[in-house]
């Protein structure tokens, strides 16, 4: 597997090693020793799959602690713009973003640590994803962030006037979440 560090510490694009032949492909997307050695130590306890329509955003959503989640994220039908917030006060990159796109076709996956909130929109016409999480979904602990906060400046690259659920409709900005709502950047 090789991996892509971004510029937001901890977020990492991750491309596995594919092994294609006149039958198909085949290839590991999680395996916990190779995890282990790209720096990835969490273990996974739930495991997540999302089907989407063009157009559809979601996020940019996250859990405090002690639910926080990290999560592998993966497309196995179509394609996404996939997107992580940095959300760690104190952080050299509090407020910042990557997004990058994953694809069936492009096999990548992209890790987001605890401390980040996550969303995607989906740029095919249909997308199914799979993602692995290192904590168990918590509805207590479930926040959010504004999907199209102009101080973040996600381009989501969707067409047509965004799909979204009520709930992320309704989400505060960045500047109007409470700081104990965020998480604490706790490296030098």
């Amino acid at each position: 597997m090789r991996i892509i560090e971004s510029f937001l510490n901890g977020v990492l694009l991750l491309e596995p090693k594919v092994f294609q032949d006149s039958r198909g492909y085949f290839y590991e997307s999680y395996n916990l020793e190779t995890f282990k050695a790209l720096g990835i130590p969490e273990l996974f306890v739930q495991d997540n799959q999302s089907s989407s329509t063009k157009g559809t955003v979601r996020g940019l959503h996250y859990q405090l602690p002690p639910m926080a989640q990290g999560k592998l994220v993966r497309v196995v039908q179509g394609e996404i713009l996939d997107a992580a917030v940095d959300i760690r006060v104190g952080s050299p990159g509090f407020g910042n973003h990557i997004s990058v796109k994953l694809s069936a076709e492009n096999k990548r996956l992209l890790w987001v640590p605890a401390g980040f909130a996550h969303g995607f929109s989906v740029l095919s016409d249909h997308a199914l994803l799979l993602y692995k999480c290192t904590n168990l979904y918590s509805k207590e602990n479930e926040r959010g962030i504004l999907w199209n906060d102009s101080d973040i400046g996600i381009n989501w690259q969707v067409e047509t006037e965004a799909v979204l659920s009520n709930k992320d409709k309704l989400y505060p900005s960045l500047k109007e979440v409470k700081k104990e709502e965020l998480f604490t950047y706790d490296h030098p």
